[in-house]
């Protein structure tokens, strides 16, 4: 009786020219709603929202490049615009109270 035996080496077979691989961690309660869902591939879910997210960053730093702004003109433009949006929060419920 001949026996032949098949040993299962490789799990992927890389050609130099792909894309690098990147290893992403999730937490379980998403990846157990992930799971739900297997139709979807996620690889390009995450892909796609990678590339969407550094053509943003492109897009600020085109906008940004020609900016006068310093680090202490950004911090106060910052404290300003929270100061009105609290402003803007605190008032609300008293005109919700007085409708």
């Amino acid at each position: 009786m001949i026996r032949i035996t098949l040993i299962y080496v490789f799990s992927h077979i890389y050609i130099s020219d792909s894309m690098p691989n990147m290893t992403l961690s999730i937490p379980k309660n998403v990846y157990d709603e992930m799971k739900k869902y297997p139709e979807i591939r996620w690889s390009e879910v995450a892909r796609q929202s990678i590339i969407k997210k550094i053509s943003d960053l492109r897009r600020m730093d085109e906008l940004l490049k020609k900016s006068t702004l310093t680090e202490n003109d950004i911090e106060e433009l910052d404290k300003k615009v929270k100061q009105r949006i609290w402003v803007k929060h605190r008032a609300e419920p008293r005109a919700k109270q007085s409708s």
